[in-house]
């Protein structure tokens, strides 16, 4: 609430983000610092503009990766809240994780998942995390299927990805802003069955803090 407060004030809190944000910068991030930074982005001032360019010039999530992946256009497309083009993104660079068979067929196979580096899969998650002030990401979707005692059937309609015995068509019937229902995205493809998304869900990254 503070920060669509600070907002409204113009300038004045904008430059109180900024010193909280340069405060921050050294220690963990976490949902206020992403949501203050995505509000200093969208203020798209030339002061703004310029801090961030010089504090954050890969954005506010440490883009790590142990298979030298480039994750810039991904938190790009993440800060400009343009989900679809994100999720799209995420699967090419899973399928680059996993290697050029992956890349080549444009989908994974649920071993390949299981041999991700653990640091790939938290920036991923982290960027889907921070950017959708906490409702997307792999962890959300661990947590709610975790909630549901590992229930597929109960998972999909409260992500919304089936309704009744329908799955939900893509694209247009999948909501890609922050109004869809918690956990909705990134999508895994389920027309080869649920092998790639148990892989993902079950992965030894979400018992490591990242």
């Amino acid at each position: 609430q503070l920060i669509p407060e600070l907002v409204s004030q113009g300038a004045a809190g904008l430059e109180v983000l900024m010193d909280f944000l340069k405060e921050r910068q050294l220690t963990s991030i976490d949902l206020v610092a992403g949501l203050a930074y995505q509000s200093l982005y969208d203020a798209n001032t030339p002061n703004t503009k310029e801090f961030l360019t010089t504090h954050f010039p890969t954005g506010i999530v440490p883009l790590v990766s142990e298979r030298d992946i480039d994750y810039t256009p991904l938190q790009q497309l993440l800060v400009q809240q343009d989900f679809l083009a994100a999720d799209r993104l995420t699967l090419e660079k899973l399928c680059e994780l996993a290697g050029p068979a992956a890349i080549k067929r444009k989908w994974l196979y649920f071993s390949e998942v299981e041999n991700f580096p653990i640091a790939d899969l938290h920036t991923i998650n982290n960027l889907w995390f921070i950017h959708s002030q906490g409702k997307f990401g792999f962890g959300v979707q661990r947590e709610l299927w975790l909630s549901l005692g590992k229930n597929w059937e109960k998972l999909w309609p409260k992500i919304g990805w089936k309704t009744g015995n329908n799955w939900t068509r893509y694209p247009h019937e999948f909501t890609w802003d922050l109004s869809a229902p918690k956990g909705h995205l990134p999508l895994s493809n389920q027309l080869r069955g649920v092998r790639v998304i148990a892989s993902l869900l079950s992965h030894p990254a979400w018992s490591v803090k990242g």
